[in-house]
């Protein structure tokens, strides 16, 4: 398999895709708002973990003498595979096992664990999503609770809380696929390891397209894929930079622009490109699917 470039793209309409630790939609210090790729990664991974797929770094629990809390990172591998034995249990085993989850095989991992020190560098890796719509405004909500405030007494009202989204904000994530990331594994593990296959890609894209749209709670209700866009390469001699800088979006006529990009992959490889035709414009001259069922957009 080749190397592939491509853009996710993700909708937030009153709804708050990736909040920082004051509650307010994540942005940078000039006030560009932008999503992490933590972000995009989770609802993937919770849409794998729904599917029955191993996925390792995701948040489980465990009931202790201090409650209900998370478990530590060898928790969850022993949930997943047996527990690390520091005496019998080798890195090829622990290293199989990891790539055995769906999460680590597509954004590698950092397990420093029970004597074992592996860090992978994922085949698949995102920049952060710049919301590229100019008229964002952030919302904030005042919310009545039926509780009074339970740390005073004397209280005689319920309490008020607050809920922050945006009004309308479109989030872009540039990525990249190197299989090539996996080849020094390969000569590690054996003939059974194959590496990054077109299996492990076919489930990353589903995910890609799908995940965010899947993923409904409070704050990310209102978040839904809106936009993809897939570079396939033609040979190992393809290049190419953050796509996401090179799309170009209209915020008023709500469309998107691939001129610069088509340009700018030429022959390099194979464009497909999936949107929403009800809520967003593609000006493309490449293969363009509906997002949502898949079909050939005329």
């Amino acid at each position: 398999m080749k190397r592939v470039y491509g853009v996710i793209g993700i909708k937030a309409k009153m709804a708050n895709w990736n909040a920082d630790f004051t509650g307010r939609p994540k942005s940078t210090s000039n006030g560009d708002i932008f999503g992490s790729d933590k972000a995009l990664k989770y609802p993937m991974k919770k849409m794998w973990e729904a599917e029955g797929k191993n996925v390792l770094f995701i948040k489980s629990w465990k009931e202790n003498k201090n409650g209900i809390v998370p478990n530590q990172l060898g928790e969850r591998y022993a949930m997943l595979f047996n527990a690390i034995d520091k005496k019998k249990t080798t890195t090829k085993e622990v290293m199989k096992n990891l790539f055995s989850c769906i999460d680590v095989k597509n954004f590698g991992a950092t397990f420093a664990e029970e004597g074992q020190n592996i860090s992978i560098t994922g085949a698949v890796q995102f920049g952060q999503g710049f919301n590229k719509f100019e008229d964002t405004n952030v919302e904030v909500q005042d919310i009545l609770s039926p509780f009074a405030d339970s740390t005073k007494e004397d209280a005689k009202q319920s309490t008020l809380g607050t809920k922050i989204t945006v009004d309308e904000a479109h989030y872009f994530y540039g990525f990249s696929i190197n299989p090539k990331n996996y080849d020094e594994y390969k000569e590690i593990l054996g003939s059974e390891f194959e590496g990054y296959t077109k299996e492990d890609y076919e489930a990353f894209k589903k995910v890609a397209l799908t995940s965010a749209t899947a993923y409904s709670t409070n704050s990310k209700f209102g978040c839904e894929n809106e936009f993809a866009l897939f570079v396939e390469c033609n040979d190992d001699a393809c290049y190419l930079p953050d796509l996401s800088d090179y799309i170009e979006f209209d915020s008023e006529k709500r469309s998107v622009d691939l001129s610069k990009v088509e340009e700018l992959v030429g022959d390099k490889g194979d464009i497909e490109v999936h949107s929403n035709p009800y809520k967003l414009k593609v000006i493309t001259t490449k293969t363009h699917k509906n997002i949502f069922t898949g079909k050939v957009i005329a």
